[in-house]
């Protein structure tokens, strides 16, 4: 249960409701993450737009690698909901759910190309000390052959995610299975 109001779709008018109306046309249906800021309709379509660029946007990264790092971040922010939502995200591409589940649980156990375990390691590491051997992180992704476009598309990623995670945890949205089902991935 979210600890503020929030409007739902049923009772949304106005702008509100267009809001919501277009993301269940472009998106396939309404997460609960854009319904949280209701009170301030603007942030929802702000929100959308840098998702939409950082997330779909044309890139050096593959889809499926900026979900892998947003699962990584989630993990490393004791975020289920984002968690949820993006490994189901991940799993559209690699449809294998055991190892959906363990890019969930540790990573490090998985069989990774040497660039998506460097993004993965970045992911975290930018995470959980967002200000220690960043140079050091930076040069381990050039070692694997990234372009600085997708080490800045990478932090953007990593950034955005942790800026999501702290929305969700401090609003206190909960995982509804429901939810995660019925997204426009591609």
């Amino acid at each position: 249960m979210p600890y503020i109001e929030v409007i739902s779709h049923e009772n949304s008018e106005g702008e509100l409701k267009e809001i919501y109306d277009n993301l269940v046309k472009t998106r396939g249906k309404l997460a609960d993450v854009h319904t949280i800021q209701s009170l301030n309709p603007k942030s929802i379509v702000n929100h959308m737009d840098l998702y939409m660029t950082i997330m779909f946007g044309k890139s050096p990264l593959k889809r499926v690698q900026r979900e892998m790092m947003a699962v990584v971040v989630s993990k490393a922010n004791d975020c289920e909901y984002c968690q949820m939502h993006h490994a189901e995200a991940v799993n559209h591409y690699w449809k294998d759910e055991s190892k959906t589940e363990q890019l969930k649980n540790d990573y490090s156990k998985l069989t990774l190309t040497d660039v998506d375990t460097a993004l993965c390691n970045f992911a975290k590491e930018l995470t959980i000390n967002p200000n220690h051997k960043n140079q050091e992180s930076v040069e381990n992704l050039k070692v694997v052959g990234l372009s600085d476009r997708a080490i800045l598309d990478a932090t953007l990623v990593i950034s955005y995610f942790n800026f999501v995670n702290r929305i969700v945890l401090g609003l206190g949205l909960a995982v509804d299975e429901d939810e995660l089902k019925g997204y426009e991935y591609d």
